[in-house]
């Protein structure tokens, strides 16, 4: 198998850039690799290998990774503390490219085409994470108001003026005549794009959009008793908006991994516990380990349970959302018989089959 170039070769920098070097160089090899942009054999290719590239090089604990081990995931492939995204309201970095090369333009009405994309990721978490809360670091890629011209798109010493071809409606009406009369169209204006006000001088960093593709890192807080399938929303985190225009949002929506012991069911978990037949007709009392750390929770099994009965422990299931407080455990009860009998307890129960006998001959 062919070795993979070095990301720092790919991009064209040094292996000391910082951060803004390399997000300049990623840039303008992008512009010239795009899909949209270059139609040459093996661009397309090029532009997968400058991304995957960037995707190491602009993330601090990647590059660390890939400096030091040869790999961004680390040694053996293992990424340290950051979670794997994954985009599910659009195309991972490849989308956010086709956004920032069609620089937001649209048939929509200006403030909506100016306003930033809401985006949306997939967390997943433990189910005691989710009982208890967690603070996650994630890192995902997005449109983020570009550093050399503070999301304004406008360049040093240039300025940003209502555009004389549609006075700032962003529309154009064109009138063309056909057999039937004059007939009226209205479009996009082809000057501003839609915007409503041009730039004189464009930054060269965003092409004048005022955003550019970035790798971003924060922390989500996940609150105690979330569902899996439930959302998360930080305003203005989304993809940014046009030229200083608001951000979208980001959503992120909680996946929980199953458990090997308990099964939720609303804000109940349930569980299996085994007790022999004896302990199930005398009755007993089994401690299981609970869903918050250090929890110990007592399930008292009544006597003469049978198998497959509930045992309802309330107060030690999930946390409700926003309250002080928990569902239930439910302890499905499953009775074993003994295999491993000894001779003196053969007696015995010999003893009291007897009797059981003779009580329900009488």
């Amino acid at each position: 198998m062919e070795a993979k170039r070095d990301y720092y070769e790919v991009l064209g920098v040094g292996r000391d850039a910082d951060a803004r070097t390399i997000k300049r160089a990623f840039l303008r090899k992008a512009r010239t690799l795009h899909p949209d942009v270059n139609k040459q054999p093996g661009a397309e290719e090029q532009f997968k290998e400058v991304n995957e590239a960037y995707s190491a090089l602009s993330d601090e604990r990647r590059r660390a990774n890939y400096d030091r081990y040869g790999d961004p995931n680390g040694p053996a492939g293992f990424g340290g503390e950051y979670v794997d995204m994954s985009d599910i309201f659009g195309g991972g970095l490849g989308d956010i490219f086709d956004s920032f090369f069609g620089g937001g333009r649209s048939s929509a009405a200006p403030q909506q085409r100016a306003r930033g994309r809401d985006m949306g990721i997939s967390l997943r978490i433990t189910l005691e994470e989710a009982a208890s809360g967690c603070t996650k670091t994630i890192s995902y890629d997005r449109l983020a108001p570009c550093d050399d011209c503070d999301g304004s798109g406008v360049a040093e010493g240039g300025e940003e003026t209502t555009c004389s071809r549609c006075g700032g409606s962003g529309r154009v009406v064109e009138v063309q005549r056909t057999i039937f009369g004059q007939m009226q169209s209205q479009g996009t204006c082809p000057v501003c794009g839609g915007m409503g006000r041009v730039v004189d001088r464009p930054c060269e960093t965003c092409c004048g959009q005022g955003r550019a593709p970035e790798r971003e890192t924060m922390d989500i807080e996940i609150p105690a008793g979330v569902h899996s399938g439930q959302s998360v929303r930080v305003e203005g985190r989304g993809e940014a908006g046009v030229r200083g225009s608001q951000s979208g949002d980001l959503v992120v929506r909680v996946d929980i991994t199953r458990h090997e012991r308990y099964e939720r069911q609303g804000d109940d978990l349930f569980c299996r516990v085994e007790v022999d037949a004896f302990q199930a007709m005398l009755g007993t009392t089994v401690t299981i380990d609970g869903i918050m750390r250090d929890e110990d929770v007592s399930v008292t099994v009544p006597a003469g349970c049978q198998y497959g009965q509930q045992v309802r422990v309330e107060g030690h299931g999930m946390p409700r959302m926003g309250t002080s407080a928990r569902g239930s455990v439910m302890a499905v009860i499953d009775v074993r018989v003994p295999d491993d009998l000894s001779d003196e307890e053969r007696l015995l129960l010999g003893r009291v089959a007897e009797l059981r006998s003779a009580a329900t001959r009488a």
